[in-house]
């Protein structure tokens, strides 16, 4: 493996490839494999663009090869910017195809970012978009390359300035016969080799990259899609970011191609990009996020188009509240499905025949028979079942380590191999149900509590279309609680109302918000999490 990384032990490995969790086979091999089934079925609509699997690996192959005449080798590190769209997944998997490793950096981040990046991960090249209404992503690339010394080759998405190749003219490059038979000489990499790095979550500080396997990612995207109920009639709307662990693979892009479905690519989160192509390309499922559900179950667009087809939504990134997840299945017409999961490893989900309590309530079960879960205290010590506590797991798709961070590895990782999640829950008949973070717990004078519990309660008055609870300084309590809401058009809400709403819902009283703030959207992560931080930090001005 990659020197940087932590390998599982031996005796797990080879457990893992015994009973069938690694299959042996690389990502670029499972999509071939796909392809193989069904050579004609169209695999990627992008726009008016539309491929088969197999014209998408034929894409790749061209590029693979460019881009090994352009001098990138195995387990060389690249930083991979790109948007989504087909070029995006063509470029991806021709990097899996030569051995080199993308480092999925989100289209959001800037220079503070992507410098962190390359001083930790010394990658050689930097792909990004060439034109973008919003950002100059040449410009930020030449400003890495220029600080970083390993950086030696900018590639963009489109026409290429000066300096730089454009992936168009790689693929060129890489169609001929000799630059095909020089990629024929190229072995693909180990399975058990690193195929990419994610990043970690990031809300808290700079993200660390987490090394994901092709034997743990293959067995990642399968059985997220099997969770998912996936099959060859899928069609999957992709809104977020594609380079985020969830919308790539859990189940996402990978685990739609992996069971032959089709993936939609959406260029656009509002409701008027996203409800029209519901309709016309038949997507049954559609994966989400927190900011977007609250966004879209208030658009005036509901009843305009046909989701008829649509049979699931799912979820990711953070806890949907019990209230909205049903109003999705009132407005959506279909089965909520609720994502919770770790670019580490972990992933649960609800499944589409869960009982309703389960579908609302519950963050899920593993996708892996295999996963060991625990519910640890602070120091680490096993809780009694049913108790609430931190997450702690270990698994066939749970990596043991982050990449060249030695002090961060030890602070996450028990010396059993078991990664401390910092979420805080509790394990009831194999399902999940979390409480929050760690360290997000509001404890107001001795009294802990979930600020995601009380925003459950908050969403349920009428007034409120989004809610963000969080911990404010207060000298004779330690912490009380702060409500931020954004509220439903034409609507108004004062703090006296809402304790009174509050009253009804049968909570303790030390819960109740002692403050309010009305905001019209809340800060986000790149990968679209609601900054709990930021909000805390206004409090403190």
């Amino acid at each position: 493996m990659l020197a940087g990384c932590t390998p599982w032990p031996e005796e797990f490995a080879r457990r893992y490839r015994e009973q069938g969790y690694w299959e042996g086979i690389t990502l670029f091999e499972m999509l071939r494999r796909s392809a193989a089934a069904a050579p004609t079925r169209i695999a990627v609509v992008d726009g008016e663009r539309r491929a088969t699997c197999r014209e998408l690996l034929a894409h790749a192959e061209q590029l693979a090869a460019g881009l090994w005449q352009l001098g990138l080798r195995p387990q060389e590190r690249v930083l991979f910017q790109l948007g989504n769209g087909l070029q995006f997944l063509a470029a991806f998997l021709a990097l899996l195809r030569i051995g080199a490793i993308p480092v999925m950096v989100l289209p959001a981040h800037r220079r503070a970012e992507i410098a962190h990046f390359a001083r930790h991960a010394q990658p050689v090249a930097h792909f990004v978009p060439a034109r973008s209404d919003k950002f100059d992503y040449p410009a930020l690339a030449r400003a890495a390359a220029a600080e970083c010394a390993s950086l030696r080759a900018i590639v963009v998405d489109g026409e290429a300035p000066a300096g730089a190749h454009a992936l168009a003219d790689l693929r060129s490059a890489g169609a001929g016969p000799a630059a095909q038979a020089a990629l024929a000489r190229v072995l693909e990499p180990p399975a058990g080799e690193v195929a990419l790095m994610l990043l970690s979550g990031g809300t808290t500080g700079m993200p660390k990259l987490i090394p994901r396997t092709h034997d743990d990612y293959v067995y990642t995207a399968r059985r997220a899609g099997a969770a998912a109920g996936f099959g060859a009639d899928t069609v999957f709307l992709a809104v977020l970011p594609m380079a985020h662990n969830y919308t790539l693979a859990c189940p996402g892009v990978l685990g739609t191609l992996a069971h032959g479905g089709t993936v939609v690519i959406a260029h656009g989160t509002a409701p008027e990009d996203v409800f029209p192509l519901l309709e016309r390309e038949r997507v049954t499922a559609i994966g989400a996020a927190v900011p977007l559900a609250a966004r879209w179950l208030q658009s005036g667009l509901f009843g305009r188009h046909d989701f008829s087809s649509l049979r699931s939504f799912i979820n990711g990134g953070a806890k949907l509240a019990p209230e909205l997840r049903r109003r999705v299945e009132e407005r959506f017409g279909c089965t909520y499905q609720e994502n919770f999961g770790t670019g580490e490893g972990l992933i649960n989900m609800t499944r589409l025949d869960d009982p309703e309590e389960i579908r609302l309530y519950s963050s899920g079960r593993p996708i892996s028979a295999a996963d060991e879960i625990r519910i640890v205290d602070e120091r680490g010590a096993e809780l009694p079942a049913g108790a609430t506590g931190e997450l702690a797991v270990r698994g066939p798709n749970t990596v043991r380590g982050y990449y060249n961070a030695p002090e961060e590895t030890a602070a996450a990782y028990t010396p059993e191999g078991f990664y401390r999640m910092g979420d805080v829950g509790r394990l009831v008949d194999g399902y999940i149900y979390l409480e929050g973070r760690r360290k997000e717990l509001i404890n107001r004078g001795g009294e802990k509590f979930s600020g995601e519990e009380v925003e459950n309660h908050v969403l349920a008055h009428p007034s409120v279309a989004s809610a963000c609870v969080v911990a404010m300084p207060d000298p004779a309590y330690g912490e009380k609680a702060c409500a931020f809401v954004i509220l439903r058009q034409g609507c108004t809400l004062a703090l006296p109302e809402l304790v009174a709403f509050l009253r009804t819902r049968g909570i303790a009283h030390f819960k109740f918000p002692e403050r309010l703030e009305t905001v019209a959207e809340f800060p986000l992560s790149p990968a679209g999490k609601i900054l709990r931080r930021e909000l805390r930090e206004r409090l403190r001005r």
